[in-house]
Formats: C-alpha cells, sequence, structure tokens
C-alpha cells in the first residue's frame, strides 16, 4: 500500500540524505519524494510516498525516521482527509496543426503553456497526481519530448489535528 509520510525536520546539510540513506538501507522504495522550507525558519517538511505492506513494517518506518536526529515530527497521513499537489512540466511535439488541438487539450486541465517553440509546447500542470496522470496519458498521443514531474507534496486539510510521538524526544506534539 502506497503510504503518505511527512516529516518535520531540521534545515540542515545532509539531512535528505540521511533520511533516504536510512530508508535505503532498510530496504523501503521511495515512490516520491518532495522537501521544502516550512512557514518556520530553519524547518523543512519532507513529503515521502513510500510503498509498505504491513503494519509492522509502517511501524519500523515510523520509529527509524523519529531515531534521525534532526526529525521533529513524522505523520503518516495516508488515511486522513488531505490535500495532495504535483507539479508537472511536459515538453509536447507540437506543430500549426496541433498546436490548437493541444491548447484547447490543457484548458480543460487548467494547465498553462510556459514556452513555445516551432516544433514545441511546454506546459506547466499542477493539481492531484490523479489529473497530472491524465493530462500525461492524453499528451502521448502528441508526442512527448520531455517530461519531468515533482514529487508530491501533501498536508492534512482542516483542522484536523496532527497527532504524533517523537519516541527520541518523547514529545507529543499536536499541529
Amino acid at each position: 500500500m502506497k503510504r503518505i509520510i511527512i516529516a518535520t525536520v531540521q534545515d540542515h546539510g545532509g539531512v535528505l540524505n540521511r533520511i533516504t540513506g536510512m530508508l535505503h538501507r532498510r530496504q523501503f522504495n521511495i515512490e516520491s519524494i518532495s522537501v521544502g522550507a516550512s512557514d518556520i525558519k530553519g524547518i523543512s517538511k519532507m513529503t515521502f510516498v513510500v510503498d509498505v505492506n504491513d503494519k509492522r513494517r509502517m511501524e519500523q518506518l515510523t520509529k527509524q525516521l523519529n531515531k534521525q536526529i534532526d526529525v521533529i515530527k513524522v505523520l503518516d497521513v495516508t488515511e486522513k482527509a488531505i490535500v495532495t499537489r504535483e507539479l508537472a512540466l511536459i515538453k509536447v511535439v507540437a506543430n500549426n496543426q496541433t498546436r490548437a488541438e493541444i491548447m484547447t487539450l490543457i484548458s480543460t486541465f487548467r494547465a498553462d503553456v510556459i514556452d513555445i517553440s516551432k516544433e514545441s509546447v511546454t506546459i506547466q500542470v499542477t493539481g492531484k497526481p490523479e489529473k497530472v496522470d491524465a493530462l500525461i496519458s492524453l499528451l502521448r498521443a502528441y508526442g512527448i519530448k520531455d517530461l519531468t514531474k515533482t514529487g508530491l507534496t501533501a498536508f492534512p486539510r482542516g483542522s484536523q489535528p496532527e497527532q504524533a510521538f517523537n519516541e527520541r524526544t518523547g514529545i507529543k506534539t499536536h499541529g
């Protein structure tokens, strides 16, 4: 089962490397990772999508993340009501005959054209991963020259309590 984990970490050099190295050593496959600054200076949030099939392995993952010195809080938000977004940049083959079709198609997905050349159109789309994947699938018919996607970014909706426990510090946190 794909699990969405959010780790709040201190923003120090090497933190990402230590955390991904730990996940690698314990044979967790990271399907997606997104890292960025939070609203607090010196604190970043990492969003991981990992494939974990049993509860015991999930508990092991959470415990191992909490043992990392720079980790402040770990949340498994998979089964919560969450807001998720992903960004994709897609360069599509386009000529005078297909450009109008492509423009109509991408407007349906509320995507934006960010670059146009004689031979291609570069599109930016953001949204739920399913939306991004659906647009990519439709654009394949025109010929995708290049494609890059960010990792998933997520957090709980509304004012749900974000309860987490850091075993290393013994601190139970509420968001």
